[in-house]
């Protein structure tokens, strides 16, 4: 490898039997902001997406299609995809359960769990949601509005009695609290920590671990009439991905252990099953589990009956692909749940982006090419006013780096846009306008002031608007080899008298369409 610093952060796979919404742009977003902000910061960087394509459920939405199950998961898979490329999104590898080498992987991990005593066999009778994959037990089930059982997440439940075998999880009960104690930031935010933590605390079942009454999986070691459980098979493919059964081969032992980001819903089985999985076949447990919230849409829940789902390529079309970017990843607490409005999104359009970081650029650049010859601005000695601004956008980099470290993106882009409010005013202040008929020379630094901070803010909004970041960086003449994180200091700083080109707009208001919503 490279020798810099590795980072592996991974989405969860994504079920097959749905069309991309607005919850998977969103968890992949994140990763993406996250996996683009450390290449930039001169880390290695494997970034994992894909599908998970096995289960009942999976099984059964093929059936309804007409298609067998591979078929289904070949069309869906490649929605994933599509959603990628249109949300440019930066990931290294894309998974699918179905590939040859993700189910050496599992079967891999399947028999030392076996080896080491933590799975048996028995028989499973209870309640199971085909919906959620999940068995429930009695005192967690509620009636539904027609009397039957639904579980927590309101899918219906149905009662199953099969073989079955089991992962002694009970087993890990202490080892798993000892590990959230011991490892604070392994959940994250604290609220979900807490929430798993008190889960765990009240005692752990052994779990099913392998079904016999449909066929749509890998099948279990030695006995080819059990299918592994879908949770054990989708959680393992974030091992498979970093080089997962060679465990000491050179592409596992520089990726792993990785930072999973997921939706609140599945945050159980990341942060009980999966470590516990990990733990019983002696590999290193992630780094951390960090669950973030979910979006309503205008106030209301999305849902489909509603006719209010958010569509990741609709709200693109809309908006702008770097806009909607910046809006998700800014609107919200990133563990909080949020709400995607129109009035929302327009506000982060025209006030933050268009009038706040795009009027900033545009004036000061447009100011350069009138008043100093298309080119750099040569400087004079800096005012405290002009050392202030400085010295505020060469330490915005740390700032970041301890935003993104805990996954705080909204915090990140405050802490950015307080430097676009703090060169917005001293722009007001210093009136270069004015001073081009007073003190030109005076001008000239301000406008290189203002020139440099610009540099440093392009740079450090790539990660969240690589497009928009990128073109702002062509106007400045920055080369493709001094736009990382290493060029954010003094000694990268501009160079008087170069040529820059005739400034753009990058930031259009959005305008609202005739008879539109």
């Amino acid at each position: 490898m490279s020798g810099k610093p590795s980072f592996y952060v991974t989405t969860p796979i994504y079920y097959v039997n749905d069309n991309p919404h607005i919850g998977h742009a969103y968890t992949t977003l994140a990763c993406d902001v996250m996996a683009r902000f450390k290449r930039l910061d001169g880390f290695d960087v494997m970034f994992l997406t894909g599908t998970d394509e096995h289960g009942q459920k999976v099984e059964k939405a093929a059936e309804a299609a007409g298609v067998d199950p591979l078929s289904f998961c070949d069309k869906v898979s490649e929605n994933f995809r599509i959603l990628a490329k249109e949300w440019n999104f930066s990931n290294d590898d894309f998974i699918r359960t179905t590939e040859p080498r993700h189910v050496d992987s599992v079967q891999a991990l399947w028999r030392k769990l076996v080896d080491s005593g933590d799975i048996y066999l028995d028989h499973y009778e209870g309640w199971y949601a085909v919906r959620d994959e999940a068995f429930y037990a009695e005192d967690e089930l509620t009636d539904g509005p027609d009397g039957q059982k639904v579980a927590p997440s309101g899918a219906p439940v149905e009662w199953v009695k099969e073989p079955s075998y089991f992962f002694r999880l009970s087993a890990w009960q202490d080892r798993l609290l000892e590990l959230y104690k011991s490892r604070p930031d392994f959940i994250l935010p604290e609220s979900r920590r807490n929430e798993v933590t008190s889960f765990v605390a009240g005692g752990l079942r052994d779990l099913s671990v392998s079904r016999t009454s449909f066929s749509w999986g890998i099948p279990v070691p030695d006995d080819p009439d059990h299918i592994m459980y879908v949770w054990i098979d989708a959680l393992t493919n974030y091992i498979t991905a970093a080089g997962y059964p060679d465990e000491n081969g050179e592409a596992f032992n520089t990726w792993w252990p990785a930072i999973h980001i997921m939706g609140k819903d599945i945050l159980r089985f990341h942060a009980v099953y999966w470590p516990a999985f990990l733990m019983a076949a002696g590999i290193e447990v992630p780094k951390r589990i960090y669950a973030h919230g979910w979006w309503t849409s205008e106030g209301q829940k999305i849902s489909k009956s509603l006719g209010n789902v958010i569509v990741p390529s609709e709200i693109v079309a809309r908006y702008g692909l770097d806009q909607v970017r910046y809006t998700l990843m800014r609107e919200v607490n990133f563990g909080n749940d949020g709400d995607f409005s129109h009035r929302g999104a327009v506000q982060r359009c025209n006030h933050d982006l268009a009038n706040d970081y795009g009027n900033l650029a545009q004036r000061s650049l447009s100011m350069i090419a009138k008043n100093c010859e298309g080119r750099v601005p040569e400087h004079g000695d800096f005012t405290d006013a002009d050392l202030a601004l400085l010295d505020k956008s060469y330490g915005l980099l740390e700032v970041c780096r301890g935003h993104i470290d805990v996954q705080a993106f909204h915090l990140m882009l405050q802490a950015i846009w307080d430097v676009i409010g703090d060169a917005n005013r001293y722009v007001d202040e210093q009136a270069p306008w004015a001073l081009k008929k007073t003190d030109p020379e005076r001008m000239a630094t301000a406008l290189y002031v203002l020139a440099e901070t610009i540099r440093h803010l392009a740079l450090l909004t790539q990660p969240v608007m690589p497009e928009t970041s990128g073109k702002l960086l062509d106007q400045l003449s920055i080369g493709a080899d001094a736009r990382d994180f290493a060029a954010l200091s003094r000694d990268h700083a501009l160079v008087p008298g170069s040529e820059l080109p005739q400034p753009q707009g990058v930031f259009p208001r959005y305008v609202e369409e005739e008879g539109a919503a």
